[in-house]
C-alpha cells in the first residue's frame, strides 16, 4: 500500500473513531476542499483550511445527523491522486429519514498531506433525507 493511501485510509479510521485532530492534522494548512455541487454542505465551497473544513462540513455533520459516517468500499491509488468509494450513512435528525447514499471522493496528496478534496454524491438521494425535496 503506497504512503498515500495510507494517509487516506488514516483520514477515514479518524473519522470513524470521532478523532478530528487526526483528520485535520493530515490536512495542508491550504487544503482546498469541494462540496458536491447541491450538496448541502456546498454553500460555502470551496473550504479553505482545515478549520474552515471543520466547521463548515464536520460540525454540520455531526450536529444534524444521528450516526453519520462514511463506509469506504474500495480505495483506488492513483498516485499522488487518491480515489475513496462508498456510502454514507446516518440518520438526519430533523426528519428522521436514514441515508445510505453513494459517493466518491478525490483526494489530491502532496508532501504527505491532503491538499484537495472533491465530492462526488448522490445529491437527490441527500435531498430527499433531508427534505429538500
Amino acid at each position: 500500500m503506497s504512503a498515500n493511501v495510507e494517509l487516506i485510509r488514516a483520514i477515514y479510521d479518524a473519522f470513524a473513531a470521532g478523532d478530528v485532530p487526526g483528520i485535520l492534522g493530515r490536512m495542508d494548512p491550504a487544503i482546498e476542499w469541494h462540496e458536491a455541487e447541491n450538496f448541502p454542505y456546498a454553500d460555502n465551497s470551496p473550504y479553505i483550511g482545515p478549520e474552515a473544513v471543520a466547521q463548515g462540513v464536520f460540525l454540520r455533520c455531526a450536529t444534524e445527523w444521528d450516526g453519520f459516517g462514511v463506509q469506504v468500499d474500495e480505495i483506488v491509488d492513483g498516485g499522488d491522486t487518491v480515489i475513496a468509494l462508498g456510502r454514507y450513512v446516518g440518520t438526519y435528525k430533523a426528519t428522521g429519514k436514514t441515508q445510505h447514499t453513494q459517493m466518491a471522493h478525490v483526494w489530491r496528496i502532496a508532501g504527505g498531506r491532503a491538499i484537495g478534496f472533491q465530492q462526488y454524491a448522490d445529491t437527490l438521494a441527500v435531498a430527499r433525507v433531508t427534505g429538500a425535496v
